[in-house]
């Protein structure tokens, strides 16, 4: 049986949990910049004008997003592969959906927002570290904000020390990439990738 209309899908959950809806947020308060500061890593959603929807990870010390007021971040832009489709999905709906996470932690942060893409002298200034100055940043206005419980990092034991996998259990980047596009190229070594990667951080 599909479930195709919303009523169907309440009748099988029922309504939502009173304190899920309280604390949804419509700015980040002490604790969404605290817990912003502390994280080094986010996936940052965004979709096209076609529907077309993607997920993206952004990396960086922790607090490398920054927050200019409770109703504003800015996410500087690093090297990546030149796809960009993040930003040129930002570009076609201005639309972003941001989940922040801190090692060891097992509740994350969402946060949704209108988006745009800046390349002011402030903002860039803002988004520079001791390795480079970023090209243009993620100018994100906070739509809403709330903690989300820590049921599945708790249910997937993400941070246990002993679930962390070998890198060998799956095949180098380089093969699967090799394979992936049929190169008849010999595939980059994981070492050589990864002092590759060093350089372009």
């Amino acid at each position: 049986m599909k479930i195709e209309s919303l009523d169907g899908l309440r009748f099988l959950y029922g309504p939502a949990k009173e304190r899920s809806v309280l604390k949804q947020l419509v700015e980040l308060d002490a604790h969404c910049q605290h817990f912003i500061s502390l994280s080094p890593f986010l996936v940052i959603a965004s979709g096209s004008a076609d529907h077309a929807l993607d997920a993206s990870p952004r990396g960086g010390a922790p607090g490398f997003v920054q927050v200019l007021d409770k109703q504003t971040l800015l996410i500087p832009d690093s090297p990546g592969n030149n796809r960009l489709d993040t930003l040129e999905n930002i570009i076609s709906t201005g639309q972003v959906g941001l989940l922040f996470l801190i090692p060891g932690v097992d509740e994350t942060l969402r946060v949704n927002g209108r988006a745009r893409l800046s390349t002011a002298q402030a903002d860039l200034d803002l988004g520079a570290t001791e390795q480079r100055r970023p090209k243009l940043v993620i100018r994100v206005s906070v739509r809403d904000a709330y903690l989300h419980c820590a049921k599945a990092l708790m249910r997937s034991e993400l941070w246990d020390a002993p679930n962390k996998v070998e890198r060998s259990i799956l095949p180098t980047m380089g093969q699967m990439l090799k394979d992936q596009i049929h190169s008849n190229a010999p595939a980059e070594p994981q070492e050589e990738m990864l002092r590759r990667y060093l350089t372009e951080l």
